[in-house]
């Protein structure tokens, strides 16, 4: 198979964008795989230089942790590679506007879904209210999640190697267009 290449500037092949435990990670390297091409995940970049985002949110506060995500996402964005961004970076305004342009997906899952994906995890803006926390947050994101997107997966109930399959072909058939 043959990856997406653009003879442009470098830019993403894909955004993955979604709430917390959506898949994005996951699917986003099944997806590169597929593609024969790079993964980036901001987050893990964020927490190879600062140290884990729980500490920085603890620390030094969500604005701070908000900026260096941006910086980051801007980074990735100038990659050829399957880019998966962090669930709260679209909040910030500076990386709403960079997304524009580009191909954005966007993982869902259900709040029933998603409750065996967040036991024992580190996630600073849930660490105290679990699924009902998660729901609050989705609500509050899902507006700007779907604006972004250009395509949307529900990650609740199939298995994720059928879902990045579907999304690898659709990447290839948008790159012939």
């Amino acid at each position: 198979m043959s990856s997406p290449v653009s003879e442009a500037a470098p830019r993403p092949i894909a955004i993955f964008i979604g709430a917390p435990s959506s898949g994005k990670s996951k699917i986003g390297k099944r997806v590169a795989r597929l593609l024969g091409s790079d993964f980036v995940d901001t987050d893990k970049r964020i927490v190879a230089v600062h140290g884990p985002i729980t500490e920085i949110f603890a620390s030094m506060g969500e604005p701070h942790f908000r900026e260096l995500e941006r910086e980051e996402v801007a980074r990735a964005l100038i990659e050829h590679a399957v880019v998966s961004v962090g669930g709260g970076a679209v909040m910030h305004p500076a990386t709403r506007a960079a997304l524009a342009g580009h191909r954005v997906v966007l993982l869902t899952t259900t709040a029933e879904a998603v409750a065996s994906r967040l036991k024992g995890g580190n996630r600073p803006l849930l660490k105290d209210g679990g699924v009902e926390a998660w729901k609050r947050l989705v609500e509050q994101r899902t507006p700007v999640y779907e604006s972004l997107a250009t395509r949307s997966w529900d990650t609740s109930k199939r298995p994720i190697d059928e879902i990045a399959a579907e999304i690898a072909e659709w990447l290839q058939q948008e790159e012939t267009r």
